[in-house]
């Protein structure tokens, strides 16, 4: 057994693998956020569209989402390996504990994590899987055809079980990441007296606004019908 598997089969490895999958999901939010914002144009729907055949198409993006997905699925295998561990050794849960967090957030981010799982299954269901296999129509800007990904957004967001679905899953995600960011520059060794106060500002910060954010699209939508 190499240096690198001994690391992986061991908790502070694990904790290290979750830390650093967990940061690299986090851009993907900001990345995601941007994208999903373009919902919000008041152009019925040609931004967004635009955006999503750019992010379904590009060779290069098409290449990092793949790896996103793989990194999903790592960052659950490795919280469930964790989960497991602590159970049975009754040992710090998840992330390394950081001064500061939530008790109940760092307690809990296994249940947090399990709703938002759930969520990205009906999510990627109801307009990955479309998008790219689904039969929706297509409009046309400057002469180029597009697939009306809009539209399928635009009615999910009639129904008031989705949205709410929808608005409890960024409520499970900000408490996840209350916890989650500041504690994975914790486990990284990242953290410092000169600047932890900044870490857990831009932490929380992000924790609120991110998915307060994703959660303000659906609403809106919803509203302005």
């Amino acid at each position: 057994m190499n240096w690198f598997t001994k690391l992986l089969s061991s908790t502070l490895g694990r904790k290290v693998l979750m830390a650093l999958t967990g940061l690299f999901l986090i851009l993907f939010l900001v990345v995601h956020l941007i994208g999903n914002l373009q919902l919000l144009h008041s152009d019925q729907g040609q931004a967004f569209n635009i955006y999503a055949r750019f992010m379904t198409t590009n060779p290069l993006i098409k290449t990092v989402s793949y790896v996103n997905y793989a990194i999903i699925l790592v960052h659950i295998v490795w919280a469930l390996l964790l989960t497991i561990h602590n159970r049975k050794s009754r040992g710090p849960e998840g992330y390394a504990v950081t001064n500061g967090s939530s008790a109940w957030t760092s307690r809990n981010m296994g249940i947090l994590g399990t709703l938002i799982l759930i969520f990205l299954v009906i999510h990627l269901k109801g307009f990955w899987a479309e998008m790219h296999w689904g039969g929706i129509s297509t409009v046309t800007y400057d002469n180029e055809v597009y697939k009306d990904l809009y539209t399928v957004v635009d009615k999910a967001y009639t129904m008031e079980w989705y949205v709410a679905i929808y608005v409890v899953s960024m409520i499970a995600l900000a408490f996840h990441l209350w916890h989650g960011f500041i504690s994975a520059f914790q486990t990284l060794g990242l953290n410092h007296s000169k600047y932890n106060g900044l870490i857990r500002f831009v932490g929380r910060a992000f924790a609120i606004i991110v998915p307060a954010l994703f959660a303000l699209i659906p609403i809106w939508m919803y509203l302005d019908k």
